[in-house]
């Protein structure tokens, strides 16, 4: 299942990249990194906007994956791997996606702004500790925002013309409210720039894969049951 799994990974990924709609995401996201993140500007600070934008991002992502197959090719693959597996790679692509710009942004934030302030402070996190924590702020938005396409796309929504607001709506909430993985480990990046101390957010990225999982296995579910 393993096997049958990566190559629909592989699949939708071709398939984006192909469709050319991984690019208006990727153009907004390094158009924000662009005007937000300027040389001399606290790492912390730079790292948490760019970790909060990648959440929206990521749910544009799982839209298009999911909107990159046409209709009848997408019946086909369904036919021969089941509904379940399909839906699963296609989110386990935009997911790949997703981490891939993590990464990206924070190799990005690194090189463009300043450093960690008084770094050399006791009490104070180096830039290691800085980049770590801006790299696991970034995962756990990647990962929530995932689950915000997931539950913003079909088979959960049927009606595409609601799926944008909702995702957004979604991605806003996750970002905002203070029980989510995604705002406590923004916050901690944002208030980390304002005093120099920042603690790694060890466990948001453990309970941003156990809602994203359970998110995954119920849309995944949900579309053996619901035609498309």
């Amino acid at each position: 299942m393993t096997g049958r799994i990566a190559a629909l990974v592989r699949y939708h990924l071709e398939l984006l990249l192909r469709s050319h709609t991984w690019l208006p995401p990727f153009l907004a996201y390094a158009l924000l990194l662009v005007v937000g993140v300027t040389a001399g500007d606290p790492l912390l600070g730079s790292l948490g906007l760019g970790a909060g934008a990648l959440l929206p991002v990521s749910a544009w992502y799982v839209r298009g994956v999911l909107a990159a197959e046409p209709p009848a090719s997408r019946a086909c693959l369904v036919a021969a791997a089941g509904p379940a597996r399909v839906h699963l790679g296609a989110l386990l692509a935009a997911l790949t996606v997703s981490l891939v710009l993590a990464a990206g942004q924070v190799a990005v934030v690194w090189w463009t702004a300043g450093t960690v302030a008084n770094p050399g402070a006791t009490g104070h996190p180096g830039t290691g500790a800085a980049l770590l924590s801006g790299l696991l702020a970034s995962v756990v938005c990647a990962l929530l925002g995932v689950l915000a396409g997931a539950l913003a796309d079909r088979p959960v929504l049927t009606r595409g013309p609601y799926g944008i607001p909702v995702a957004l709506t979604l991605a806003a909430l996750l970002l905002v409210v203070p029980a989510s993985p995604a705002n406590a480990a923004v916050r901690a990046l944002v208030e980390g720039a304002r005093t120099g101390r920042v603690a790694v957010p060890w466990a948001e990225p453990l309970l941003a894969v156990a809602l994203l999982a359970a998110g995954c296995a119920a849309t995944a579910a949900l579309a053996g049951r619901r035609p498309e």
